[in-house]
């Protein structure tokens, strides 16, 4: 049989606008906003008879939750499968609808919206990436999340994951998010940061490896708050951002071609946590971020793993709830029922 693997053209955008949808909402905007395939070349890639002999079509964003699987990607086993990555999710919802698509790799609520979408037939097989937000400060009074009252707050992702993750965390650290804390919404990361940099704001909520960007542009400009570890210890699990989504029929179809699959990816993770310099050379060639160089100062902030089993389900649960609680039309409408888990 004839392997190939199959990218979509893209372009490298600028990393500053490309890392906004890291911490948001898959549902509202992507990972990145490089130029993608156009439609039709998607549809022949994803549809001809020889792609479809092909093994396992998975898809990708640029971003965190595609770097951990870039070792797969570059390595002679990945050629057994076929990779497109996307410059938006809402590309690459009806692909995995329609079953253009067996695989994904996208933000954690949007694999809960595909779940009701669908009526059951996909599945999350792995958390791939944890928590990316961070709270920035240009200054040193921010130490605790208490220290957060009365200051204001530059973020984005109103109506997303941002804010329901932030409003969680203060509110469950005594702080009305509405009445102690000035939250300002904006469109960008780099809005965001042009406000601390202009002295209109010195603090900011930003994902990673916009963070890590923003770090070397600002003078000053310090982490404050890891707000992985912030949700962690409100919620008592982790805080998920990205997960691998799979339909039930591609796994039904060859099993034990799927665990293969997992079994590489988790491999990959382990590659990208661990070999930080090969990893990033390859997040540049395959345009998944602009430079290497801020790849590899990035990759050790990004939280890329690979969790699978009871742990993944826990952390799921918790973090669906919080979203249902908040908003349940951001997993959906409804909290996914235990044939959601594979392997579970």
């Amino acid at each position: 049989m004839k392997f190939k693997r199959i990218l979509a053209a893209v372009t490298a955008a600028a990393l500053c606008i490309s890392l906004v949808a890291c911490g948001g909402a898959a549902s509202s905007t992507s990972e990145a906003t490089a130029e993608s395939a156009p439609a039709s070349t998607v549809e022949e890639a994803t549809t001809s008879p020889e792609t479809a002999a092909e093994g396992l079509r998975v898809a990708g964003l640029k971003g965190p939750t595609t770097m951990g699987l870039v070792n797969l990607m570059d390595s002679d086993d990945g050629a057994n499968y076929s990779f497109t990555m996307y410059g938006a999710a809402d590309e690459i919802v009806p692909l995995l609808v329609k079953g253009d698509l067996d695989a994904a790799a996208i933000p954690a609520n949007l694999a809960a919206t595909l779940y009701q979408k669908t009526n059951g037939q996909v599945e999350v097989a792995c958390v791939n990436t944890l928590g990316v937000l961070y709270i920035v400060e240009n200054g040193d009074t921010v130490q605790s999340v208490a220290d957060l009252k009365g200051q204001t707050i530059v973020t984005t992702g109103k109506g997303t994951t941002p804010e329901y993750v932030l409003r969680y965390v203060l509110s469950q650290n005594g702080l009305d998010p509405d009445a102690d804390v000035n939250i300002v919404y904006c469109s960008e990361a780099t809005e965001a940061l042009s406000q601390v940099q202009a002295g209109k704001a010195t603090i900011a909520m930003l994902p990673q490896p916009f963070v890590t960007s923003a770090l070397s542009q600002v003078e000053g400009l310090r982490v404050a708050l890891d707000m992985n570890d912030e949700w962690q210890k409100v919620a008592g699990s982790q805080l998920v951002t990205g997960v691998l989504v799979v339909r039930k029929d591609a796994v039904e179809a060859d099993p034990d071609a799927f665990e293969e699959f997992l079994n590489g990816y988790a491999a990959s993770v382990e590659a990208a946590n661990t070999d930080l310099e090969g990893t990033a050379a390859l997040c540049e060639s395959y345009g998944i971020v602009a430079k290497a160089a801020l790849a590899q100062k990035a990759l050790p902030e990004c939280n890329i793993v690979f969790e699978r089993g009871e742990q993944m389900k826990t952390d799921l649960m918790n973090y669906f709830q919080v979203l249902y609680d908040a908003d349940p039309t951001s997993v959906g409408g409804a909290m996914p029922a235990d044939d959601f888990y594979y392997g579970v």
